[in-house]
């Protein structure tokens, strides 16, 4: 909703196919892609910065998480794995998730795209999680659901998670595990892809 208010606005058509296109992808990479290559950095980070205002906006204070997201979190940190968010979106965003659903506290830290030089699906924001986290990306398991992200993970060496949020599961076939909810997932599963591994 809130990219389609920003597309017209800018007197651009948007449909289903890039909004596909842009899932998962940096504000300055979508639009310097359908707005014009031609924009100065003032113009990019001004239409990026009314995106995002306008995305909180439309959520206001109605948040909700994906089934079993939240009571997974929790088990994640009981069961001692380290958590980090690795997102393109601003930190404002995180922020504002984060804190309604009551869940910051479960992470270590927040990686955004002005952490990083390249987005999604360069693998930079999830090796730099793994580096703070000191640990070795064959240590690391990204959950995504987006083709982007699920790319990114594996370029990076990580093991990946994928779920049917938005795209179709051929779709993010290249993840090592494709489910239709977080509801499937929990500590053993990531266990079982470790111990896959060293067998």
């Amino acid at each position: 909703m809130a990219w389609r208010e920003i597309f017209e606005q800018q007197n651009v058509q948007f449909n289903e196919e890039i909004f596909q296109f842009g899932f998962g992808r940096r504000n300055d990479e979508i639009i310097r892609e359908f707005f014009g290559q031609d924009l100065s950095q003032q113009e990019v980070n001004a239409i990026a910065a009314k995106k995002e205002e306008t995305f909180r906006r439309f959520i206001g204070d109605d948040i909700k998480a994906f089934p079993c997201v939240v009571e997974l979190i929790k088990s994640l940190t009981q069961a001692e794995f380290q958590i980090a968010i690795v997102s393109s979106t601003p930190i404002e965003n995180i922020r504002l998730i984060t804190e309604t659903l009551e869940i910051k506290k479960y992470f270590k830290f927040f990686i955004t795209g002005k952490d990083v030089t390249e987005g999604k699906p360069s693998p930079q924001g999830f090796l730099l999680a793994a580096q703070k986290l000191r640990l070795k990306p064959e240590e690391c398991v990204v959950m995504e659901d987006a083709v982007a992200g699920v790319r990114a993970a594996k370029s990076a060496g990580m093991y990946c998670i994928a779920v049917t949020n938005t795209r179709p599961r051929e779709d993010l076939a290249e993840a090592d595990i494709v489910v239709n909810s977080l509801e499937k997932v929990n500590v053993k599963t990531i266990e079982q892809l470790f111990n896959r591994a060293q067998k």
